[in-house]
């Protein structure tokens, strides 16, 4: 190799080591991903429907109301001779609460006491004739069994007489009879002005005074009821259950409830009564549970909080409660489904937390807008970006 061509190998060395080292250099050097994703899509986040079995107790209000209760009206109209019981007083079944007097009706006792012994007097007078006449036909009707003794018109009359005696005597036997009744009849009314407490309670409300005139409910001096009475040892708790809660009700399960009079404090009644009807105007079922009060200390018409036990029968499925959309024509979730939204109507249930159960044409694992909004319309693009239940159910 002359000097010429050394020269210029050593003049091309460096600018060919720089060609190899940039080529080299740039053939390990990642390259920049290319972005595929459309900017006018919006990236949503979405959670997956979730399946469960409710069990859980909403809070529903209701109110106390005395087992049995009665507005006290004497079944006589009379004046209040006296009275021995206020509002408060706690009596027995048939305890003397009042006195009436009706001084019309000791005579009309006396008058058929009168009537009875009258007819008694009656009906003896017609059975001593009857004995007499027919004592006589048996005589006449033995005498005629000798030819010419006794004349046949005779034996006649007297077998007549004897008939007319066996039916006055029916007729005063029927008179003492109702005599008799007549005389019960006043009697059992007199008893009426003594009115007595129609079972062991309290006198919640008394309306009338000595020298008031009182009567039978809708007859003169009934305006008001004499006395009201309640139960005290035993209550009722009418629950009105919103009719979405209405599955899985137990007769003679326990539930619990609180008191505004007792903070802090819960009591227990166990479902006894039923309805099994939803009223059309509140879409709630009356369900009445026994409370035991043997104290007295829950006050009847006290509203109360109670603990609800709600149950489903079957799994059902529960979405992010931000989940649903209300608007005035419809209640929905929104689907994406391969990127494309889909408004699903939907029917409320249960809240449970942040959960909330809904009935629709969905299933379990359809991916739906965590924050649902009318404002995506459906059959819109989306990018869907998936969320835990619980990330969901947060935010």
């Amino acid at each position: 190799m002359n000097k010429s061509s050394r020269l210029l190998l050593s003049c091309s060395l460096p600018a060919l080591l720089f060609v190899w080292v940039s080529c080299n250099a740039s053939g390990n050097r990642p390259s920049a991903p290319a972005d595929n994703a459309d900017p006018q899509v919006p990236v949503v986040d979405v959670v997956k429907v979730v399946s469960h079995t409710l069990k859980t107790t909403v809070h529903l209000p209701s109110e106390l109301v005395p087992y049995e209760t009665v507005d006290v009206y004497p079944r006589v109209t009379g004046y209040v001779k006296w009275i021995k019981v206020d509002r408060g007083s706690r009596v027995k079944a048939g305890e003397l609460m009042a006195q009436l007097e009706a001084p019309e009706l000791v005579s009309q006792q006396a008058e058929a006491e009168a009537k009875l012994q009258s007819t008694q007097s009656q009906f003896a007078a017609a059975q001593a004739k009857f004995a007499a006449d027919q004592s006589t036909y048996e005589k006449l009707a033995a005498a005629a069994g000798t030819p010419g003794v006794v004349a046949k018109n005779d034996l006649i009359v007297a077998e007549k007489a004897t008939e007319a005696d066996a039916a006055q005597e029916k007729a005063a036997e029927g008179n003492v009879t109702a005599a008799r009744e007549s005389l019960r009849s006043v009697t059992q009314i007199r008893q009426y002005l003594q009115v007595s407490a129609p079972f062991d309670g309290v006198v919640t409300e008394r309306n009338v005074h000595p020298g008031a005139l009182v009567g039978p409910a809708g007859g003169p001096g009934a305006s008001l009821p004499m006395v009201s009475v309640e139960t005290l040892r035993r209550l009722r708790l009418v629950v009105p259950v919103p009719e979405n809660y209405a599955a899985g009700i137990r007769r003679g399960s326990e539930v619990n409830f609180t008191v505004p009079a007792f903070p802090g404090q819960t009591f227990a009644g166990r479902i006894a009564r039923i309805s099994h009807a939803v009223n059309e105007k509140t879409r709630t079922m009356p369900v009445e549970l026994d409370v035991p009060n043997p104290g007295g200390r829950l006050a009847p018409g006290s509203f109360t909080d109670v603990l609800w036990p709600v149950e489903r029968p079957q799994p059902t499925l529960f979405v992010p409660s931000s989940a649903v959309v209300s608007t005035l024509e419809r209640i929905f979730v929104v689907r994406v489904t391969n990127g494309v939204a889909e408004w699903v109507d939907v029917k409320g249930g249960v809240t449970v937390g942040n959960l909330t159960e809904v009935f629709g044409k969905l299933r379990a694992g359809d991916a739906v807008l965590v924050r649902g909004t009318d404002e995506i319309r459906a059959g819109s693009r989306l990018k869907a970006h998936l969320v835990s239940i619980e990330q969901g159910g947060s935010q």
